[in-house]
């Protein structure tokens, strides 16, 4: 009899917990459908590589970066696709690559034979001297091959005319902005701000964009390098304050990028961080700088930094992934932005939202 109790008990947990699973997608498949009309960001775990897919409150699309190339890429590639199925897209509208780095083109092959790609955006072609990844060549060759004709190359100051929103490059091809946008102008942290000497890496070269819907403002750099910050900080903060900030390059992976005077001085109310579990936030002080941003709602994190202890990461309910490489499940995290300003966070692995007012 006890035997029999038992398995039945057991049986009953494992229906609950299905019914549970189910009724959970559910909601979020609710939430989605709640969405249309808004404008959605969603950032992807490509394991600390750029995958972060924007759809417009007219339903456009425009993905940023790909992740990593094959073998690997395969799993990414997967979670980006998951990503498009869940905003209900049928087709990407803007490819928009921030540079030719494998861990952000190298996905294109693979991801354009499973949904149409409509139209690339990039800083223009690539050059061998700038790039010192294995394997460049071969990376160009399968983006040529799958954008033939379909390439929109930008410069500073270019609008990718992604209906709905407003999305303007401010930085591509080792170029930035002449002039101030979004109300930028004198910047007090430039006094005594630290300067480095130029980079020579594909970095510099990162296309990154300010997107604009009403009063919510969104940047993205791509892995855009320390001494190009500066250009778009000092003397004159050429970005203004924004809402949403994508720390650039992982989290400042090996302090190559977040130059305080450029992370302070676009003083964002949020942050996301695209890192992975051992790269991007990887000391103290990179956690330190984040911190002291002035007005700072936010931090929310793809992975728990192993290269951090536990006080020097966000809120744990704000982290996507807690596990290593080897045992991670992929999660994501969405933003969604509303006509009137309100912006709700949520964590795809635990479901953990969060809703902050553009100022």
């Amino acid at each position: 009899m006890f035997q029999k109790a038992f398995r039945l008990r057991r049986s009953f947990l494992r229906s609950f917990a299905s019914l549970s699973a189910c009724f959970i997608g559910l909601l979020l498949g609710q939430s989605v459908a709640r969405a249309a009309g808004s404008l959605q960001i969603y950032w992807i775990d490509v394991e600390g590589g750029g995958a972060t897919l924007i759809v417009s409150p007219s339903g456009e699309s425009m993905l940023v970066d790909v992740g990593n190339p094959p073998p690997a890429g395969e799993r990414d590639t997967k979670r980006i696709y998951q990503a498009i199925q869940l905003a209900g897209l049928k087709k990407i509208d803007y490819l928009f690559i921030t540079h030719y780095d494998g861990d952000h083109v190298g996905g294109v092959l693979p991801l354009s034979k499973m949904i149409r790609i409509e139209k690339f955006v990039d800083h223009g072609d690539i050059d061998a001297a700038w790039n010192q990844n294995p394997h460049y060549e071969d990376r160009w060759q399968d983006y040529l091959s799958v954008s033939s004709n379909r390439r929109m190359i930008v410069k500073p100051g270019d609008i990718v005319p992604l209906k709905g929103v407003e999305v303007r490059v401010v930085a591509s091809n080792g170029e930035v902005l002449a002039k101030p946008i979004n109300g930028g102008g004198p910047n007090p942290y430039c006094k005594d701000a630290e300067q480095k000497a130029p980079d020579k890496t594909e970095n510099s070269r990162a296309a990154g964009f300010l997107l604009t819907y009403g009063k919510f403002t969104f940047v993205d750099l791509g892995d855009l390098t320390w001494d190009k910050e500066m250009a778009l900080a000092c003397p004159v903060n050429k970005l203004g304050h924004v809402t949403l900030y994508q720390a650039t390059h992982h989290g400042f992976y090996h302090a190559m990028s977040g130059a305080p005077a450029h992370v302070w001085g676009i003083q964002p109310q949020i942050v996301t961080v695209n890192n992975g579990p051992k790269k991007g936030l990887e000391n103290t002080a990179t956690y330190d700088e984040l911190m002291k941003i002035q007005g700072l709602e936010g931090l929310w994190q793809m992975h728990l930094s192993l290269l951090n202890d536990r006080d020097h990461n966000t809120k744990e309910s704000m982290i996507a992934n807690l596990e290593p490489t080897d045992q991670c499940q992929g999660h994501w995290i969405k933003a969604e932005v509303e006509s009137n300003g309100k912006i709700t966070i949520t964590n795809g692995r635990n479901g953990f939202s969060h809703s902050y007012q553009a100022r």
